[in-house]
């Protein structure tokens, strides 16, 4: 295998047939890259060598389920993966376009070892990458692509024999029976579905259809020119029209999806948006009644609500934080057996007997009509303000280089533990412990917190506070850990602030 350069000039001879590939589009737990500035078709054909060379090292069954998300460049960037796959010896089973956590399905559906699905995931239109993974339903995390990294840009890709291809029909409707199984709503719920003209759009309203929900289309027609807005639950100009839907049509809620159907984000019936971390809480508190003592997993910048809330304590619900990201998630809830896992971002991760363990929005989203059928006498607004108040910052990011970023955060770890050990007090608070699974998490005697961790994909420092006192509070926190923070040269100002 050729090694990948990583630059070469779109409209030359060599932009055709060399691999080019930036170094910088392998991340933590994904790969992702801007088209054709940052990958070319030979690249994309040198990563899916690469990919099935580290299959064949590991010595996993040379097999694996290939999807793509509906972005106009994606069936010729996949086409290209999947040549260099069956380079690699592989046999390959095209899903044909489907929705991340469909790729997932199908794993299981097919029985097969490894998944690659090409998404930018919410990314614009610009971006492509692969999301994939080998023991389901985990998904690479920062070994295996630290790994397949290496084997790409040094060129150690080996060919084999026996690559095949086969397009494999009908997993789509296999996975929405799957997810909708013999479930009808019992009562009337009128649901604004949101998918941006993403490729949810081809799987969100069929499902709220056969569960009995009455839907209020919004931009549900397949285009991936993207005509209104990227599809991002995260994004405020999503969050903004999912909740002048619903106060234009009355509906219950809204429920809206990402690029590529991971994420799920919620606005109530008010036209208030939830955080997916207190959507996570209704929910867990929900699950804690069907399936007592469980344990839920939080990432490090979700509310603290998950340890301290009455009602999941009542419940004998045991809270476990652990590393922001998508692959890091769902192996700690495999890891310690968890019920289910709540994202900050929107992915959640459903484990049985509810769900596979992968982050589905589309699972999500039939779990919570379940939930507003199980109360039938609430509306979402009511399950929201059902909730202890806590009093939280917006997520804040610090310019630090990404040369420089993870040495930073180190010694600002070690400042808090230091800060913690002698006895110092945060927001003139006792602090009770510091969970240094993913950055500094300083949590006070109060349950209130303030955390720093490290951006996975840009570079940033990441910093989020919360109060279960008062906004008086949380504004001291972010004081004296932004104290701390400044105690570094290399940080930069905050893209926001409170």
């Amino acid at each position: 295998m050729t090694k990948p350069i990583p630059e070469v000039t779109p409209n030359t001879w060599s932009f055709l047939r060399d691999p080019m590939i930036k170094p910088t589009g392998f991340r933590e737990y994904d790969a992702r890259w801007k088209y054709p500035e940052e990958i070319n078709l030979p690249g994309m054909t040198a990563l899916g060598l690469g990919l099935g060379t580290q299959m064949r090292r590991r010595g996993i069954d040379p097999v694996i389920a290939v999807g793509n998300d509906y972005r106009d460049y994606s069936l010729a960037i996949k086409n290209a993966l999947i040549l260099g796959l069956m380079q690699a010896g592989i046999q390959v089973k095209d899903i044909g376009p489907a929705l991340s956590p469909m790729a997932y399905f199908s794993q299981f559906h097919l029985d097969v070892p490894a998944v690659a699905m090409v998404t930018a995931s919410h990314n614009p239109n610009g971006w492509t990458g692969v999301k994939m993974g080998f023991d389901r339903p985990l998904t690479h995390g920062p070994d295996e692509m630290s790994e397949l990294r290496d084997i790409v840009l040094n060129g150690e890709g080996v060919a084999h024999e026996g690559g095949s291809y086969e397009f494999v029909d009908g997993v789509k409707e296999a996975y929405i029976d799957d997810l909708v199984g013999d479930f009808k709503m019992s009562r009337p719920l009128k649901v604004v579905c949101a998918t941006g003209n993403g490729t949810a759009s081809a799987f969100a309203p069929e499902i709220f259809e056969r569960i009995g929900v009455e839907v209020v289309p919004s931009h549900n027609r397949l285009d991936y020119t993207f005509p209104n807005y990227n599809p991002n639950p995260e994004a405020m100009e999503m969050l903004h029209d999912m909740a002048d839907s619903v106060k234009s049509s009355g509906a219950d809620l809204a429920l809206g999806f990402d690029g590529d159907g991971d994420r799920c984000g919620v606005v109530d019936d008010e036209g208030e948006e939830i955080f997916a971390d207190k959507v996570g809480v209704i929910m867990a508190r929900d699950l804690a009644k069907l399936y007592p003592n469980s344990t839920f997993v939080a990432d490090v910048k979700s509310t603290g609500l998950f340890a301290s809330d009455p009602e999941l304590q009542a419940h004998g619900v045991k809270a476990d934080y652990w590393k922001t990201g998508h692959s890091h998630m769902k192996r700690r809830v495999k890891e310690i057996n968890a019920l289910a896992g709540f994202e900050k971002s929107g992915h959640y991760f459903l484990a049985e007997p509810i769900g596979r363990g992968y982050d589905c929005g589309m699972r999500v989203a039939v779990e919570i009509c379940k939930l507003m059928d199980r109360n039938p006498d609430k509306s979402m607004s009511d399950l929201r303000k059902a909730l202890p108040k806590t009093w939280s910052t917006p997520t804040m990011s610090p310019y630090a280089a990404d040369t420089e970023k993870y040495d930073i955060l180190k010694r600002l770890v070690d400042k808090l533990v230091a800060k913690a050990d002698a006895g110092d007090r945060f927001a003139g608070r006792a602090i009770k412990e510091v969970v240094t699974v993913n950055g500094a998490r300083v949590i006070l005697d109060n349950g209130s917190w303030g955390l720093v961790r490290a951006s996975s994909n840009t570079p940033n420092l990441v910093v989020v506070c919360e109060s279960s006192e008062s906004e008086e509070e949380m504004r001291a926190i972010f004081a004296d850990i932004d104290a701390v923070i400044r105690t570094e040269p290399g940080v930069g100002d905050y893209d926001q602030t409170i």
